[in-house]
């Protein structure tokens, strides 16, 4: 009989997880708790988690057409058609004709999308820049370095 410990649960302590499944647990927990954290940090909670995703891609990849946005937010046209409409309205965003496919529309973000994207990202950032200073040296250092294996799952 093994005078090992067994592996601990994902929310028993401060401990590392002793399994693979315990540490996908227990990072799907973190990472959660965190991206909820940041989300409350949004500038304007007028906009939806889903607006606000939608205009953050359009502003990284540039025009696109409803299917694709939809697409990248992994969500159904008619959904999308529905965020751009009220993108729309908002003024965050316009659907222009497709430059070769005039039967397409794609969808552009706008200067007052711009500012309200970078002013969201702003308040969240020194939110977060704020947090990570009560992080000793040491912690801020692996955080660093997990940065990469971090990218890497969440582009998987």
């Amino acid at each position: 009989m093994s005078t090992e410990n067994p592996p601990l649960h994902p929310s028993s302590g401060t401990d590392r997880p002793r399994t693979q499944a315990g540490l996908a647990s227990s990072l799907r927990i973190a990472v959660g708790r965190l991206n909820r954290r940041i989300r409350n940090e949004r500038e304007d909670e007028s906009l939806t988690l889903n607006q606000l995703s939608a205009l953050g891609i359009l502003e990284r990849h540039g025009p696109m057409p409803v299917g694709e946005l939809a697409a990248y937010e992994r969500v159904r046209p008619p959904s999308m058609t529905r965020t751009v409409s009220a993108l729309e309205t908002l003024g965050l965003a316009v659907r222009e004709p497709h430059p070769v496919d005039r039967r397409l529309a794609v969808v552009r973000i706008t200067e007052a999308g711009l500012s309200r994207t970078a002013a969201d990202r702003r308040r969240r950032d020194a939110w977060l820049t704020y947090r990570l200073r009560e992080l000793t040296p040491d912690e801020r250092e692996k955080l660093r370095a997990v940065l990469p294996v971090l990218e890497k799952l969440a582009r998987s």
